[in-house]
């Protein structure tokens, strides 16, 4: 559970934000289990814009290719520092301290030809220059069957941890699926010696083929392309969780992207400064589906300028716990517009309570009774909707529920015996 960069400032955000991000978690979300900030894409380019991506790009490299933070962004970082006091600050705010990679060499560490640390090798050697990301050419892929290609990887996550980096979002990894790159970096972060979770991404056409190979090499993995603040993409993604869910665990997760919520669009890729363009029910669905799928939970808002009602949606204990203490998360209907899900709590304190995620997927409000069978409660269970607090009252053997357009319930379900 954390916060990441891009929603807000696309590639362009600075130290300055950073912290004020980390600050605000610090003081108002970690009591809630959020402890991660993470800087995204191009972090090292002085002159990263809003709106799309320069061409050819400067970059701020070491005398081996190894990507530095601008110091004009990150002042921090002058001197050779790199980020090992801005993330020295945030771990003092009891946070962890992420950053974005992409994947492969710097084309610019190429056409100097740079020297690969520690070995004969340069740049040039390693790369494999028809592997180009199709959205952001700024690298080459590396040939790994070339042993200076892990070395190079092996520098460049040495360098991170040295820093104090504890988790990585690596990118241009899932499509096409690079399983070599994968394994080669995953590698590197083992033999950093420091506990880094990686993640990767984009999940564009991700095949479940894959989960042996993501299990083995990642923490997390994005299932979907870049998602925003539309209806369409959140919809879109009921299909791929349902598929996914049931076989996220302890030992990797499927990860359904950032929450676009809150203040958005600042400095962004997509569209301009705004708030969230969801609507209340729209965001409240989001959060419920990424909860009772066990989506890894990234908020892409600025915090410290996003509305209180967005603060709120995301320090609701009750609905946190869905996340973070349940098993067999599954979607159990789907029937038109209508999609249940259920969970079993592992909560100490819970023995024997399940949860039920009812969403209403129409454009109209719609007025439901759930049979109580169809999420597996009994007449004397206690129904609790854990937006409200409220509890629910079966009407026979349903229960009745009023949904809004794009709407959800939450419930919690206590055996009363």
């Amino acid at each position: 559970m954390g916060w990441n960069s891009w929603d807000c400032y696309g590639s362009t955000v600075t130290e300055d934000e950073v912290l004020a991000n980390a600050r605000f978690m610090a003081e108002h979300l970690l009591p809630y289990g959020w402890d991660t900030v993470v800087i995204d894409i191009l972090w090292y380019e002085p002159a990263a814009r809003s709106h799309g991506y320069n061409d050819d790009p400067d970059v701020v490299l070491d005398d081996h290719g190894q990507l530095l933070p601008a110091p004009n962004r990150f002042p921090s970082s002058a001197g050779g520092e790199g980020f090992a006091p801005l993330a020295a600050e945030i771990h003092r705010l009891g946070l962890r301290f992420g950053v974005h990679m992409m994947r492969g060499i710097p084309r610019r560490a190429v056409e100097r030809d740079l020297p690969i640390a520690g070995t004969p090798w340069t740049a040039r050697d390693v790369a494999d220059t028809s592997s180009v990301c199709p959205w952001n050419p700024n690298n080459f892929g590396l040939d790994h069957d070339h042993p200076g290609a892990s070395a190079y990887y092996d520098a460049q996550v040495g360098l991170l941890a040295e820093w104090g980096v504890d988790f990585i979002k690596g990118d241009d990894f899932l499509y096409p699926y690079q399983a070599r790159e994968i394994a080669a970096y995953a590698d590197a972060v083992e033999k950093s010696g420091r506990p880094i979770e990686l993640s990767l991404s984009p999940g564009r056409e991700l095949s479940m083929a894959n989960l042996p190979h993501l299990r083995e090499h990642s923490s997390m993995w994005r299932i979907s392309d870049d998602l925003w603040d539309r209806w369409d993409d959140i919809e879109a993604q009921f299909t791929r969780l349902a598929r996914w869910a049931p076989e996220s665990g302890p030992d990797g997760w499927a990860d359904a992207d950032m929450l676009p919520l809150g203040r958005i669009g600042i400095r962004a890729e997509r569209g301009d400064d705004r708030v969230c363009r969801l609507t209340p029910a729209e965001q409240q669905t989001m959060l419920s589906l990424w909860v009772i799928a066990r989506s890894p939970l990234m908020v892409g808002g600025d915090l410290p300028t996003s509305p209180r009602a967005t603060i709120d949606l995301l320090t609701n204990r009750d609905v946190l716990e869905v996340l973070t203490a349940t098993k067999d998360n599954r979607e159990v209907l789907r029937d038109g517009h209508l999609v249940v899900w259920t969970a079993t709590s592992t909560a100490p304190q819970r023995p024997g309570s399940r949860y039920a995620a009812v969403f209403w997927l129409g454009e109209e409000p719609q007025r439901v009774t759930l049979p109580l069978l169809s999420i597996g409660a009994g007449d004397s269970d206690v129904v609790t909707d854990l937006w409200t607090g409220r509890t629910l009252s079966p009407d026979g053997l349903g229960l009745p529920l009023e949904l809004d357009s794009h709407g959800s319930r939450l419930l919690r379900l206590d055996d009363d015996r």
